[in-house]
């Protein structure tokens, strides 16, 4: 006999977020979205996300004196 209720394996609410950091929201101009778009087609493949490009391009800036 099988059963009358299936069983929902689904999770509800929001995903857990994968880091522990502080959000920063930044609003990028035209520009300075396709300047970093440009910037990331350079880069060999596995090319970087845009957060992740910005996290590398604000390291390489910042360690730098």
């Amino acid at each position: 006999m099988s059963n009358a209720i299936g069983v929902n394996t689904k999770k509800r609410g929001r995903p857990v977020t994968t880091g522990k950091g502080q959000l920063v929201g930044v609003r990028l101009q035209p520009d300075q979205l396709a300047a970093l778009d440009t910037w990331i087609e350079a880069q060999p493949e596995p090319r970087p996300t845009r957060p992740e490009a910005i996290r590398q391009l604000l390291a390489e800036r910042l360690v730098a004196p």
